[in-house]
Parts: structure tokens; sequence; C-alpha cells
């Protein structure tokens, strides 16, 4: 792999509806330009005026990201980070409140040495000097400066929000030169189960709209349930002023890390190699090797693992993204095909029983294999303890973990977090010192902290490969009292993780039980497809009935079950005499 001249600029759009997969492509995209030995970085930009996604219920866009820096950010760049194997910053996700936070305060300063501040120049030039200086961010462990950098313009084409950044990218295509930049185009091709005829004209008036804004797509590439017709291609080369060979198909298929493989298969790298002015070479590429067995793996799969997710939000499956993706990669490591059942914590409450019986009643049997459902949360957790089914709790959910033991075991009836009952005499949740409760953006404890081990005995200790610490994300306001630490583990729930300075409890388990963990970070924002997160893989194995075994062959897997050349994790044998529901209770 030669050096490259300049930064490869690649930005892609979306048309005709939003959530099409622009993140997925665009995420896809990279990945098969990295396996070319390529540095890549990508850039979220989300038109909306909030300064970042804090602030942002789960039912707007989907999960909040936490970054290794504290960035609050869209569920996107978990994609990024999971695909390419990167770390971001949160300078990587653009919105418009930044930019015009950033250009006001220019001016409150006198940068603009009393001209009238506008949309073009000033907030056009504004969005294109951050994408070039956060373009040359090193992303990879080994610290190099990116080569190419994947630009995703959230929303669609034509909506208003997002017109000073289609100008941006118009002038600044020009300013970079065309061998330098690129516009992939994603658009939907429906098929009306009326006629079962592929249309394209919902193509052809969303590549004309971004034409007249001064941008021609040099891929389309179409989002469709089957695989686009050679007449179908031939139409949309035609009218969108493309060849064929530019318009490339991404039907529907059984899992998402096919498609890297697919946009492969169809010439991607080697149309942006020529288009881009890149010598990239033609030998066979390891990486992606690896994820056509994963993907291979993937559809094989026939036994099934039935996990309970316990929620706040679970009409949304995107609330839960990234939980879902580490139960996923979990699941494909020790060979079971993951089956999750949604259940909305407050449906779990006594008082649902009363006014909405049947929603009770249907969500217990699923189960049982704000202040708005934290009891429903309590209940579960009660239920997985006495009947010793693996647990996981994350963030609130180890929280709750401890208020249900001190209600359960310690006979504190009222104990409950300050969160949710300020005047509880058990307070065995509390207000972190540094919250500010007049503000909520930006001030929980964010961002990549270390977790010292405390017990050498710690089941997660030897799922994170006996490891001293562990750097993980967090994101909250309140914390467990460590005043009361003694009265919890003089009854065998002990505090096995915790802050550097020793006062933040950040692991729990429980003895004599299969599996009880809760963890008061994220451990779901640091999962990859090939190296899945040590609590969630644990969860998953003792789901199995396969935890014992691993932890006796000192967490090492089956030769069968690794992926070409890989390290890290994988898993045991994964023979699964009983099917067991276990659960994980999040935010």
């Amino acid at each position: 792999m030669l050096p490259l001249a300049m930064m490869k600029y690649i930005l892609v759009t979306g048309g005709v509806i939003s959530g099409i997969g622009k993140g997925i492509i665009a995420s896809s995209v990279g990945t098969i330009l990295k396996s070319c030995g390529l540095h890549v970085t990508a850039i979220k930009i989300d038109p909306y005026i909030n300064i970042d996604a804090g602030t942002f219920s789960p039912y707007e866009h989907g999960e909040v990201f936490v970054l290794d820096d504290g960035g609050e950010v869209d569920l996107d760049l978990g994609n990024y980070e999971r695909f390419l194997d990167i770390r971001l910053t949160k300078d990587n996700n653009l919105t418009t409140g930044k930019i015009y936070q950033s250009v006001i305060n220019k001016e409150r300063r006198g940068d603009y040495l009393g001209k009238t501040v506008q949309v073009v120049p000033h907030i056009t030039d504004a969005i294109q000097e951050w994408v070039v200086k956060q373009a040359t961010v090193p992303v990879d462990d080994d610290g190099v400066e990116p080569q190419v950098c994947v630009i995703e313009l959230g929303g669609t084409v034509g909506d208003i929000e997002s017109m000073p950044f289609i100008e941006a990218f118009r002038q600044f295509q020009f300013k970079v030169k065309r061998e330098n930049f690129c516009n992939i185009h994603v658009s939907l091709v429906p098929q009306p189960s009326a006629t079962g005829e592929q249309k394209t004209k919902p193509t052809q008036n969303s590549v004309r709209e971004l034409r007249g804004l001064g941008l021609s797509p040099d891929l389309i590439m179409c989002r469709c349930s089957t695989a686009l017709e050679n007449s179908v291609k031939e139409k949309i080369s035609m009218f969108c002023h493309v060849e064929p060979k530019q318009v490339i198909c991404v039907q529907d298929v059984s899992s998402i890390y096919r498609v890297p493989l697919l946009l492969e298969d169809q010439g991607v790298v080697s149309y942006l190699s020529r288009r881009l002015n890149m010598p990239i070479d033609a030998r066979p590429r390891k990486m992606l090797t690896k994820w056509k067995e994963m993907s291979d793996r993937s559809d094989r799969l026939l036994e099934h693992c039935s996990i309970a997710l316990v929620g706040k939000y679970t009409k949304f499956s995107d609330s839960y993204a990234s939980v879902i993706k580490a139960l996923e990669h979990s699941a494909l490591a020790i060979s079971h095909k993951l089956e999750v059942k949604y259940i909305d914590s407050a449906c779990l409450e006594p008082g649902t029983l009363q006014e909405e019986p049947v929603k009770y009643h249907e969500a217990w049997p699923h189960f049982c294999f704000g202040v708005r459902g934290t009891e429903g949360k309590i209940h579960a957790i009660n239920w997985a303890r006495i009947q010793k089914k693996p647990f996981l709790g994350v963030c609130l959910g180890m929280q709750l973990a401890v208020c249900e033991f001190a209600r359960s075991t310690l006979g504190w009836k009222d104990a409950n977090s300050t969160e949710f009952d300020p005047d509880s005499k058990h307070p065995v949740v509390i207000d972190m010192p540094e919250h500010n409760p007049g503000q909520m953006g930006g001030t929980m404890r964010l961002g990549k902290r270390r977790t010292i081990f405390t017990n050498d005995t710690s089941v997660l200790r030897k799922l994170y490969g006996d490891a001293d610490y562990v750097e993980e994300r967090h994101r909250h306001r309140f914390e467990v009292n460590p005043e009361l630490k003694s009265h919890f583990e003089e009854k065998g729930f002990r505090f096995v993780g915790q802050d550097v300075e020793g006062e933040r409890m950040e692991v729990i388990e429980l003895d004599d039980h299969p599996y009880f963990i809760g963890v008061q970070y994220h451990p779901e924002f640091t999962s990859r497809p090939i190296k899945p997160s040590p609590p969630y893989l644990g969860l998953l194995l003792a789901a199995a009935g396969k935890l014992q075994s691993y932890l006796q062959k000192g967490c090492r897997m089956s030769p069968r079950d690794t992926y070409s050349d890989r390290s890290g994790s994988s898993s045991p044998d994964s023979d699964i005499s009983e099917l067991k529901m276990p659960s994980i209770s999040s935010e």
C-alpha cells in the first residue's frame, strides 16, 4: 500500500426516506477500504440544532452512544467503531448546534472584524474547516493519521436543516479537487406488493434534487428488498447520469456483516481506487475473510439462546442498539442464535395488574423463563436472583440490583435511590457530588474510566483475562452509597470492582449464584463483532450452561469455534443441554 498524497473524502448522502441504512453503508465502505490497508476515519453530521445527543429521549434517535472522551453522540458512531474497530472522539459527531455555537463564539470575540456573519460563507466555511481538521485525528491504536475520511450526512436530501451542509460540500469538492472527493448517494427502490415491480422514480427524483443542489453522485447505492434486476439498473443509470457499474445493489441480507462483502463483490473498492486515485493492492484481504467466516457462521447457527431485556424504552429497539449488538457478538462467539425478548419493565409492576391486567399477564410469562418502570425492574431482578437465573445489570440495572438486595435480604424495605425517593431512610444509591442538577447536558460522569478489581476470585475479572483493571465507558449521575458497603458484603453481595480512588463501586457479584453481575459502566460500547464484551459473553455462556467449563479452561476457546488467525475472545464447545432464560436490566 503506497502512501496517499492527500486525504480522500467520501460523502454519504441519503434520499427518499430517513433511516435508509446510510450508517451501515458508510461503515461498510470504511471496512472494505480498511481491509485494503488504509487508515480510515468517519464523521457523522446531524443537522439538528442540539449541541449533542446527550439530552435526547431514546425514542427520538435511539440510544445515546458514549465515546472514550465522554462525547454523547449519535448511535451511528457506534456502528463506525464496531465495523472499523476504531476509537472516535466527540468532534467526529458534527451538529448544526455545534457549528452555530462555534461561529457565534467567534463573532462575540470579534474574529470576523465587524463583518456581517452569514450562512454563506461563515457557516459553510466553519463546516469545511471542522471536517478537514477532524479528518486528520488518529483513530487507530497505532496513532497513524487517517488516509480516508467517510462522512455521513444525516437526514434526507432536500431537508431544510441540511441545506448549509450540502452547500458546504458543494464548495468543498472544488477546494480539495475532484480526485480527492466523491459522493455516494443511498436511495430506496421500493417494490410494491401489488405489482412486484421495482420502482426507480423515487431514486430519479432524489438524484435530480441532489444534482440541482450542486452534488453529482459517483455511486448510487440502492436499498431494496431483493436484488436489482439488470433492466432496473440500466434505467437508473440512464436517468441519473451514471454508468450501470456505478449503480450498486444493497438488498436485504441475513446479517449486517454481509454488507461489506456485498459492496466488495460489486467492485466498490476497485471503483473507488480508480476514482480517488488510490493505489490499492489486489491481494486477498485477510480482514474480509474473517468477515465472511463470521457471516457464514451466523447463518449456520441452529441452537438458540433467549435473553429477556427488561428496560424502560423497549418499544423502540434502537434504544438499546449497542446492548443488542453486544449480545449478538457474544451469542455468535458461543455459536448460538440470539433471541431477544423485549419486556417493558412497567408491565412487571403490581400496579399494572390492577390497571392493565392483560399487559401484566403477558409480560410476566415472557420474562419467566423517570421513575416509571424501576419497580418492575426490581421485581425482575428479585426473580432472577431467587430463581438463580443468569443476570447482568448495566448502569441503572446494577443500582437497582443493590436496591433489591437491600430490601429483600438486608430488610431495608424503603431502600431506594435518591433519584426516585429523595427521602428514603436507606439511600443505597446517591447523587454524585459533582452532579449539577440545574443543567442536564454534559453533567454526568462520562467517558472512559478505570475500574480496579479488588478480588482475585471475581468471575468478571477472570472473564477479562484475569486483568488487574479494565477501562470502560460510563454515563451516570448516581452511584452506590459507599458508606453502606459493609452491610452488603457481610451477606455475600460483593463489590469486586472500584474506581481508582476506591470510593465508587463499579462491579457487583453475588456469591452462590451461577451468574449475577452488575456493572456501573456500559461494556456494550466497546464490544466488537470478533471481540465480544466480557460481561455479555459471561451472560451468554451462563445461559448456555457453559460458563464453568469456560472458566476451567482458563477462558480459552475451542479451536473449532475460532475465526481464521483470530486472537482474543471466542467460545467453548456449545452443546446446550437446557435452554435457559437469563435477563439483562438496563437503562
